[in-house]
């Protein structure tokens, strides 16, 4: 049988005097907060008779972070979005890690004076915003607001406030030269430039076409939406037209498996007949079949990057924007 551990053993363990351990026990002012939170975790940890609930003032979270969501463009329905999910997920984990509560806000700021409000009456100790959306030049207005706040996205040009996000020019270019290595001439772009990411992964797949000397056609071109549907829908316009291609980059993986979906019902052949690219790496990327090649995007580093990012930072000038990494995840629907 184990040996049941005491306030002495505690006290040992902790390198504190039995009246420390004692006192924050009983959740007593005069031990100061992180000393009861370190000595309330071990007495956990080591299985000391716990009183039934931990004082509140232990129990409660270091701090809130608030989620902004603008309305992302094309991409209605984002609560559902598989990509959208997945970053909050990684947000909110690594909240968790930093003992703090995460509130997701469901207004739509369309403005900059809806954003000003947002903040100006916001009682957490941050906020994410996940995505510029349309509000660039609001956001560049917002630098100096006394409520810090970090944007997930690309940086843009004349950027002032700080985002995390990945590299998506090169993410693109990486795409887009993967498929030109593997042979492929007709080369097809789908996303809506427009959204400020997907405008900077056209760039990138406009680089290595002209680096791989492969003409840049416009019909190749399609602004699908990051909806299954809408990737459907652009395939089955290209077939239509008979416009030939040979593979196709998709600015999402949602995009890549509405695509696929679609070549295969026109009796298309993934990867024989068309090779397929994604962006993201979602979960979903991995179990389709044919499996998605993909860039993809590290999620939960990003997650963690911005949570720190509001949390160390001792003024908002001390935030500056960093760009993770992207990787390509070779899988089955390039043929590779």
């Amino acid at each position: 049988m184990a040996k049941k551990i005491r306030l002495e053993d505690l006290a040992r363990i902790a390198g504190v005097s039995i009246a420390t351990v004692s006192r924050a026990l009983n959740d007593s002012p005069s031990v100061n907060e992180q000393t009861k939170r370190e000595i309330w975790n071990l007495a956990r940890k080591n299985g000391y008779n716990l009183r039934p609930t931990m004082p509140t003032s232990l129990d409660r979270a270091e701090a809130t972070i608030s989620l902004i969501i603008p309305p992302p463009q094309g991409r209605e329905g984002w609560l559902r979005d598989p990509f959208f999910q997945e970053l909050i997920g990684a947000v909110g984990e690594a909240a968790r890690d930093r003992n703090c509560d995460l509130l997701v806000s469901h207004a739509a700021p369309q403005n900059y004076d809806d954003l000003s409000r947002m903040l100006e009456f916001n009682q957490s100790e941050g906020v994410i915003i996940l995505g510029q959306s349309f509000l660039h030049e609001r956001l560049n207005r917002l630098v100096g607001h006394p409520t810090r706040f970090v944007v997930w996205g690309g940086e843009l040009p004349g950027q002032r406030y700080c985002s995390v996000g990945t590299d998506n020019v090169r993410g693109g270019k990486r795409a887009t030269a993967h498929l030109a290595r593997l042979g492929r001439r007709r080369i097809a772009f789908f996303g809506d430039t427009e959204a400020p990411e997907i405008g900077q992964r056209y760039d990138g797949y406009a680089m290595a076409l002209k680096e791989a000397g492969l003409e840049l056609d416009v019909d190749l071109v399609s602004p699908a939406h990051f909806k299954i549907e809408s990737a459907e829908a652009a395939v089955d316009a290209m077939v239509s037209r008979r416009t030939e291609f040979d593979a196709i980059f998709a600015s999402s993986d949602m995009i890549a498996l509405g695509a696929i979906r679609a070549l295969q019902r026109h009796g298309i052949s993934v990867p024989g007949d068309v090779s397929v690219v994604g962006y993201d790496d979602v979960l979903l990327a991995r179990y389709n079949r044919p499996a998605l090649t993909t860039i993809r995007q590290d999620l939960s580093k990003a997650g963690s990057m911005m949570v720190a990012k509001l949390m160390n930072a001792s003024n908002p000038q001390d935030m500056v924007s960093e760009r993770l990494p992207t990787d390509l995840i070779m899988r089955e629907s390039c043929g590779a």
